[in-house]
């Protein structure tokens, strides 16, 4: 572990000097736009497909693997078809915008097919069409994801107005674009299970899928039309070989991708699997994360003074582990009594204090989760401007999940069969699962991801930009950005208001 600086530089730095480039409206904007990337139901998204649009675990296998494999395949042609872009609108904006609608419309198709097929498990028209939506919202997913990402490296050149705003998009979105829609899901998923209700599990599904996809789509539409490009793009685009070079001598990128491809051997099963089948209550995710929403909202807002007081790589580390360390506690004190009805894990009055400590104290770290890993992943965009003199937003991107695509492909296509081989029967009513799967479902939520997730950390302990080195690279980095600005400007060319491409306002 050797290199894991506590502190960054204590001086006053370029780094952490308060500039800001995006104004208010466009804040507003993007903190709406995250919002919109969050808005879903998709914490139930397996329950939808076991319970009511009913596909086969193993034709499930078969998606997931087809699909798997032609999202790390159409990655490769995408990105760099996004690297040679060149526009009057930006490098991003032309692909969020033409993605946004018919990716509106194929979602609200997916959440229709219960009213267009019965519920045979191996209908196959069903099955094909299912395969279809997959395969065409995943190609559409990777133009998006791709431009996102970039999309931020690039409406602001500085590290602490980058951190500003995913500081701020995270505190608000993670609430209302993320709690409020699984909220209501899980509320309503228990009174209809519960008969206080006699709503059909199957509207329900079908009419918060079609209202929050909606909603997420109108809304993303709102910040592409008030927000521009900031960072200067060079105008000569490097060839492939150049790309896959920079790519491959970018020794911060290459940390994130192993530990992100390291940490997807983590094997388990969502939480919401055990709420449901163990304990028999969707809503208890609700019950267990109240305290924790405040935690949760303080956790961003000290971001910016650990960012100055604690290295980067610590924060990493800490940030990545905290969460599934606190569940390995959860399994030792939800084993207590053994296996079977005597097991704390099936007493609903035991583990929900015992959850609810552990969403409490998990969620104190919850912005450093969520800002780090995208802070690491700029920073090694901008650590390739710095050495190289262009930016590879597209394939860096691309490298960044490829790696761990392949191991999280085969996860995917094997991890129906896992539950399969758990004992889950998709025939039984809720919470009617053998005794023997109840424990292995808990198991699987708790100490197994936890255990299976240790060897992503090793690779983090290496992060090399902490420090001076970081502080430099900024600088001069800054510097760069501001001259060929000047240089734009007294051309008389190519102005940056008119291009997007302006590092101020």
């Amino acid at each position: 572990m050797r290199g894991i600086a506590l502190a960054q530089p204590a001086r006053t730095s370029v780094v952490h000097q308060d500039r800001r480039y995006v104004g208010s409206k466009e804040t507003l904007g993007y903190i709406l736009f995250d919002v919109a990337g969050g808005f879903n139901i998709s914490d139930y998204g397996e329950r939808y497909i076991y319970d009511v649009l009913k596909i086969d675990l193993s034709l499930l296998a078969i998606v997931n693997g087809i699909n798997s494999v032609w999202d790390i395949v159409n990655d490769t042609f995408i990105g760099t078809i996004v690297d040679k872009t060149r526009t009057r609108w930006g490098k991003f904006k032309p692909y969020l915008m033409i993605t946004a609608v018919p990716g509106t419309l194929l979602g609200c198709l997916g959440w229709l097919m219960p009213y267009m097929f019965n519920q045979d498990p191996m209908n196959m028209a069903k099955f094909g069409m299912y395969l279809a939506l997959a395969m065409i919202g995943e190609g559409l997913g990777t133009f998006r994801g791709i431009s996102v990402g970039g999309y931020l490296a690039a409406i602001t050149p500085h590290p602490v107005d980058r951190t500003r705003l995913i500081m701020l998009t995270q505190l608000l979105s993670g609430f209302f674009g993320e709690q409020i829609p699984g909220i209501l899901m899980g509320v309503f998923i228990d009174l209809i299970n519960n008969k206080v209700v006699k709503w059909s599990m199957r509207g329900t599904y079908v009419k918060m899928g079609l209202f929050t996809t909606l909603v997420s789509g109108t809304t993303a539409l709102f910040f592409l039309f008030i927000s521009r490009e900031r960072v200067v793009q060079s105008v000569k685009t490097p060839s492939i070989m150049q790309t896959l070079k920079s790519v491959a001598n970018n020794k911060p990128l290459m940390i994130a991708i192993i530990s992100e491809c390291l940490s997807n051997f983590k094997i388990g099963v969502n939480k919401t699997n055990y709420y449901i089948d163990v304990l028999g209550a969707a809503s208890i995710k609700n019950i267990v994360g109240i305290p924790g929403g405040l935690t949760s909202s303080l956790s961003f807002l000290y971001v910016p003074w650990a960012r100055r007081v604690f290295s980067t790589k610590l924060l990493w580390i800490v940030g990545g582990s905290f969460s599934e360390f606190l569940m390995a506690l959860v399994f030792f004190f939800g084993s207590i009594g053994g296996k079977g009805e005597k097991g704390w894990y099936r007493d609903i009055w035991k583990m929900i204090p015992i959850l609810t400590i552990q969403e409490f104290l998990a969620n104190g770290v919850l912005g450093i989760k969520r800002i780090i890993p995208t802070e690491i992943f700029n920073e090694s965009l901008d650590y390739c401007e710095w050495k190289n003199g262009y930016r590879t937003e597209g394939v860096t991107t691309v490298a960044k999940g490829f790696a761990n695509k392949i191991l999280g492909s085969i996860m995917n296509t094997i991890k129906p069969l896992w539950l399969k081989a758990l004992g889950y029967d998709m025939t039984r009513a809720f919470g009617k699962q053998d005794e023997s799967t109840k424990y292995l479902l808990f198991a699987f939520c708790t100490i197994v991801p936890f255990l299976t997730s240790l060897i992503g950390v090793i690779p983090k302990a290496f992060y090399p930009l902490t420090g001076k080195k970081r502080e430099a690279m900024y600088e001069e980095l800054l510097a760069r950005r501001s001259a060929k600005n000047r240089e734009l400007s007294n051309a008389g060319t190519d102005k940056p208001e008119q291009q997007g491409s302006e590092c101020g306002q």
